[in-house]
């Protein structure tokens, strides 16, 4: 925790210990770094503390670029919280071997780390440690934790050169992920409240679908199609209500507070089914859509979906 902060900052949770590329990718926001900083043990616990109330924000991976969506993040934020979006960090990941002063190598048999972080190190690992076996850990902070604290000659961890730095660990080879334009979105989340719009902006949500039928999908999109917006991201996650029972995750370019946005939420809303609104923030790629009236309410769904998008834009700041 960030003893410095001033006793009525913000309480910030994020994924600790320190050392992680959480903790990272937080150090280069400099309002954030302000913060009264609380690490947790795992991203649910993160973001469940801005759910309840424990905190007022939470900061977290999302996206990877070599392994795509972080689950747990994407999964929390859809099924478990009523949370949104309030920033993008993205930053360059890399990789290091970190071990106890004196291991060799040739003493590694094991490697432990965050799942994803070995994940993107598989096929350095499959060359380099093909016998070495695999164990996880909460972050890869953790994982140099555990390491420091076991004193286990025959075990490697890997992270940051923050989290070799902090546990007295020494970096046996650096720069072992697989891809090396390795990069990690992290996003901020607050309980309420949506940025005003930049001009530059994303929007994030999740669509479920009302029937599961042929062009289901295709409905949806020509949504975003009609109105030139661009659609960034979109994957399909299971609902966990049966075999086959998918919804979409979506990034798209653009703001709640522009028309055609407004539009296509609004659409979206009353022609495929149960929409999940989780934010619109400052992209440092997106561009915000230009204007185009709604049309007017022609039946019930149509005023409900108006009374539900009116209640998102009611969050909007500034």
């Amino acid at each position: 925790m960030n003893n410095n902060a001033p006793s009525d900052a913000p309480v910030l949770s994020f994924l600790g210990p320190q050392g992680t590329f959480t903790d990272q990718a937080l150090r280069t926001q400099e309002d954030l770094k302000e913060m009264s900083l609380t690490p947790t043990v795992s991203i649910s616990e993160a973001l469940q503390r801005v759910n309840d109330g424990r905190a007022d924000l939470g900061f977290v991976a999302i996206e990877n670029s070599i392994e795509g969506s972080v689950n747990i993040t994407q999964d929390t934020l859809t099924f478990d919280t009523d949370l949104l979006i309030q920033r993008e960090v993205v930053i360059s990941v890399q990789m290091n071997l970190l071990v106890r002063p004196g291991t060799k190598i040739a003493d590694i048999t094991e490697v432990v780390s965050f799942p994803h972080a070995t994940a993107q190190c598989r096929g350095w690992l499959a060359k380099n440690l093909p016998q070495a076996k695999h164990q996880a850990a909460n972050s890869t902070a953790d994982a140099a934790r555990q390491l420091a604290e076991s004193g286990e000659p025959h075990t490697a961890a890997i992270g940051t050169a923050r989290a070799a730095e902090v546990y007295g660990l020494d970096i046996l080879a650096s720069a072992i992920e697989d891809h090396h334009e390795n990069q990690t979105r992290f996003v901020l989340v607050a309980k309420e409240g949506i940025p005003a719009p930049t001009g530059h902006d994303k929007t994030s949500l999740v669509v479920f679908q009302r029937a599961d039928r042929p062009g289901s999908l295709l409905g949806i999109l020509q949504e975003f199609a009609a109105r030139a917006i661009n659609l960034t991201r979109l994957e399909s996650r299971p609902t966990k209500q049966g075999l086959g029972d998918y919804c979409f995750l979506m990034d798209v370019e653009g703001h709640v507070a522009d028309e055609l946005v407004a539009d296509c939420l609004r659409n979206l809303h009353m022609k495929h089914g149960e929409v999940k609104f989780l934010g619109s923030y400052p992209s440092g790629s997106g561009s915000g859509n230009g204007d185009a009236d709604l049309r007017s309410a022609a039946s019930t769904e149509s005023a409900a979906a108006d009374v539900w998008l009116t209640e998102v834009r009611k969050q909007i700041q500034g």
